[in-house]
C-alpha cells in the first residue's frame, strides 16, 4: 500500500517538471500554467469526497482498485493531448483518479497495531519521496531528448504495474467486521496468522453491525464537529504550503531569482543588465537546465530529512504538539526565503521547507486516520483530502502569479496561513497518541 504513494507522487509532481515545457510549446502565460495545477486539484477535490463515501459503504479495496485504473488510463491519454484545453481536461480527470489512492493509507492504518502506527505510517513517506525523485530524474533525461509526452507515458507505468499486485492485497478486516462480514474478516486474519506462522486467538469476533456507514452528516456530529472543522483548516493550510513551496521552487529556478549583494530580490537577469522584453513577456520561455533538476532533487530529498525527528515527535510529544511545532517552523522558513542569499543558501531554505511541510503532512494524515471510527474513517479522510485541495488549487496563483508581482507579499501569505494552522493544531480537542482505533461513534 505504500507503493500507492509512488504513483500518486509521480502524477502530482509531473506538473512541476512539465509546466515549463508546455509553457514554451503552447506559448502560455503564468495564469495558464497555474490553471493546469488548479484543475488537477479541482478533480481531486470533487472525487475525494465521493470515493470516501463509497469506500465506507462498499469497501476500501474496490475503490482503490478503481482509482488506480482511472488514474493510469487518463494519465496515458494526457500524453496524446492535441492542445492546451485537452491537456487541462485530461489532467483534471487524472486528479479525480489519484484522489482514491488515499484508501491505501486507510488499509494500512486499519491493519497496524496501535503501538506501531506512529512509527510505520511516517515511514510511508519514503514511497512518496521515491515517486518524486523518480519523476524529476526521468524529466531531466526524457524532457530534453524525446519530449514531455513520453515522460507522461513513462510516468503512468507504475500505476499500471501496481494493478498486478492487487490480488495480494486483502480488504480491511476492520471494514468487513463493521459491515457484518465476519466470515471474510476471519479469513483475512487466518491468512495473516498463517503467513506469520502464528495461531489465531481463541473465541469469535463480536461486533455489532452498523449500517450507517459513510455518512457525511456524521462528521458534523457534536462529538466530532470541532475536530472536523479544525482538521479541515489544517489540511487546507498544509496543502497550500506544501504545493506552494513545490511550485515556488520551480518558479524560483525557472526565473533564476537569486538575490544580488545589494539586496531587493533581483533576478540574475537584472544583475547582468539584460532584463529584456523577453523577461517581461507573459509567455516567458525558459527550459530547466541540468543544474535546476539537481536543485529540485536536493530539495525533494529534504522531504525525508526530518522523518526521524518527526517520528520521535509524533510518538513522544503527541500528534497535536508535534504538528504545532512543525507548522510554526514552516512559517519562519517561508519568511527566511526573503533574505538575500546565494544559490546554496536558497537550496538550504528550500530543503528545510520541504522537510517541514512533509512532516506536517505525515502528522495530519496519521491524526485524521486515527481520530475517526471505522464507519466514517474513509469519508473523514476523503472530505479532508477534498478541503485540502482547495489550498492546492489556490497555491499555484500565489506561487506562480502573485510571487512574480510581490515576492514578499506571497511569502507573508504563506507564513500567515501556517501560523493559523499551528494554532488550530495546538487546540485540537482529541489526542490520538496511544489511542486504539474506534470502530463506531
Amino acid at each position: 500500500m505504500g507503493s500507492t504513494g509512488v504513483a500518486e507522487a509521480m502524477e502530482i509532481m509531473l506538473i512541476a517538471v512539465v509546466g515549463p515545457v508546455i509553457r514554451c510549446e503552447w506559448q502560455l502565460g503564468n495564469w495558464q500554467v497555474a490553471l493546469v495545477t488548479t484543475m488537477v486539484f479541482f478533480g481531486y477535490m470533487i472525487s475525494s469526497v465521493i470515493f470516501g463515501v463509497l469506500a465506507d459503504r462498499y469497501g476500501r479495496w474496490k475503490i482503490l482498485f478503481i482509482s488506480f485504473i482511472w488514474g493510469a488510463y487518463f494519465s496515458l491519454l494526457t500524453s496524446f493531448s492535441p492542445s492546451y484545453i485537452w491537456f487541462v481536461f485530461l489532467r483534471t480527470m487524472v486528479g479525480c483518479g489519484v484522489s482514491g489512492h488515499a484508501q491505501g493509507l486507510i488499509i494500512k492504518t486499519e491493519f497496524l497495531p496501535t503501538k506501531y502506527r506512529g512509527y510505520m505510517l511516517p515511514l510511508s513517506q519514503v514511497f512518496w519521496l521515491a515517486g518524486s525523485l523518480l519523476i524529476i530524474g526521468l524529466a531531466s533525461v526524457v524532457n530534453p531528448t524525446i519530449g514531455w509526452r513520453w515522460l507522461i507515458r513513462i510516468a503512468s507505468l507504475p500505476g499500471i504495474v501496481l494493478l498486478l499486485a492487487f490480488k495480494f492485497i486483502p480488504e480491511s478486516a476492520r471494514y468487513n467486521v463493521s459491515c457484518g462480514n465476519d466470515k471474510a474478516a476471519l479469513a483475512t486474519l487466518q491468512w495473516i496468522a498463517k503467513m506469520n506462522r502464528s495461531v489465531m486467538p481463541e473465541g469469535k469476533l463480536v461486533e455489532p453491525t452498523d449500517e450507517r456507514r459513510g455518512r457525511l452528516k456524521d462528521l458534523m456530529d457534536p462529538k466530532y464537529l470541532r475536530t472536523t472543522l479544525q482538521i479541515w483548516i489544517i489540511w487546507l493550510g498544509i496543502s497550500f504550503a506544501y504545493y506552494g513551496i513545490i511550485l515556488a521552487s520551480a518558479e524560483l529556478l525557472e526565473k533564476n531569482l537569486v538575490c544580488s549583494t545589494g539586496g531587493g530580490g533581483t533576478s540574475k537577469g537584472d544583475e547582468l543588465g539584460d532584463y529584456s522584453e523577453e523577461t517581461h513577456s507573459p509567455c516567458l520561455c525558459h527550459h530547466f537546465a541540468p543544474s535546476d533538476y539537481q536543485i529540485m532533487i536536493i530539495s525533494t530529498i529534504g522531504e525525508i530529512a526530518l522523518n526521524p525527528l518527526n517520528i520521535l515527535g509524533i510518538n513522544f510529544l503527541g500528534r497535536r504538539l508535534s504538528l504545532t511545532i512543525t507548522m510554526g517552523c514552516t512559517a519562519v522558513f517561508f519568511l527566511l526565503l526573503n533574505i538575500c542569499t546565494s544559490t546554496s543558501g536558497l537550496i538550504g531554505f528550500l530543503f528545510m521547507l520541504r522537510a517541514l511541510v512533509s512532516a506536517n503532512f505525515n502528522t495530519i494524515y496519521i491524526y485524521t486516520a486515527e481520530v475517526y471510527p471505522t464507519i466514517m474513517r474513509a469519508v473523514g479522510l476523503g472530505t479532508s483530502g477534498s478541503v485540502c485541495r482547495i489550498g492546492a488549487m489556490v497555491a499555484p496563483f500565489i506561487a506562480q502569479v502573485l510571487m512574480n508581482a510581490s515576492f514578499l507579499g506571497a511569502l507573508c501569505l504563506f507564513a500567515s496561513v501556517c501560523i493559523v494552522c499551528a494554532v488550530s493544531a495546538f487546540t485540537l480537542p482529541i489526542e490520538t497518541k496511544g489511542r486504539a482505533l474506534q470502530q463506531r461513534k
